[in-house]
């Protein structure tokens, strides 16, 4: 599904000195692979991720999504197959407009001819329904604005407009961070649940390192802008917390 080869990319700071933050990044992800990144700050998780999502655009290498080349493919064009969300529980949904009028933008971003604008009957019931998948008594509040939920509310709401037309790839960019540990869990049951039910093919940044063991079927770790460890299966399935942060010198926060 993913194939990314020999991936580089560099910043010049102020006093004109090259950053390496990617240094030939090769990685393959199949088909409803549920993969969780770890790294330190620095490691170039975040970067990986503009990437992909064409925020930013690569000095060298490839990027492969299901076969087709989308290394320097306009961000705009990659928001239709490629779904993302972000640390920051505003970010990626409009603040000001409703749950539902988030929702409809979403739903209709594939196919913004033949969009209607009214948020129908039936429409509002498609919507209801995959709320209260979340069980956060979402599904009541289809005209209350983004702005005036809680964090984990929105994450939900934010989940749902990126997977309501389920993408091809969905980038999990630390979207708990930001919760308290009981909110941040619930989000992440939800995240799994929509994970396995639709199929996706899944990358998730996390901080967390217990998330990173318990969630998806393989973990990466990159440091200094490569896949420094992979660990799958039973490797995986025996990791403790413990023996990640002694390997990789990791910090949690």
């Amino acid at each position: 599904m993913l194939k990314i080869i020999d991936l580089k990319k560099k910043f010049t700071i102020d006093n004109g000195v090259d950053n390496h933050i990617l240094n030939g990044l090769n990685l393959s992800v199949d088909d409803s692979e549920f993969v969780t990144i770890l790294g330190n700050n620095g490691a170039g998780k975040s970067t990986l991720f503009n990437l992909i999502s064409g925020a930013i655009l690569p000095n060298d290498g490839t990027i492969y999504l299901d076969e087709k080349d989308i290394t320097f493919m306009p961000e705009h064009k990659r928001s239709k197959f490629i779904g993302r969300v972000f640390q920051s529980p505003m970010r990626g949904t409009a603040p000001n407009l409703t749950v539902a009028e988030n929702l409809a933008l979403a739903y209709g971003r594939q196919n913004r001819k033949n969009f209607n604008w009214a948020l129908t009957k039936s429409l509002k019931a498609i919507f209801r329904d995959k709320l209260a998948e979340a069980e956060m008594g979402l599904e009541n509040k289809l005209d209350s604005k983004i702005k005036n939920l809680s964090g984990g509310q929105c994450q939900v709401v934010a989940l749902i407009m990126c997977t309501i037309k389920p993408p091809e790839l969905i980038l999990l960019d630390e979207h708990t961070a930001a919760l308290d540990p009981k909110t941040a869990e619930d989000v992440m049951s939800f995240t799994k649940r929509i994970v396995e039910k639709d199929h996706l093919t899944a990358l998730m940044i996390t901080h967390h390192l217990e998330d990173a063991i318990a969630y998806g079927n393989r973990l990466i770790m990159m440091d200094r802008g490569v896949v420094a460890h992979e660990f799958t299966g039973v490797e995986k399935t025996n990791l403790t917390s413990e023996e990640l942060r002694t390997l990789y010198h990791l910090k949690e926060g």
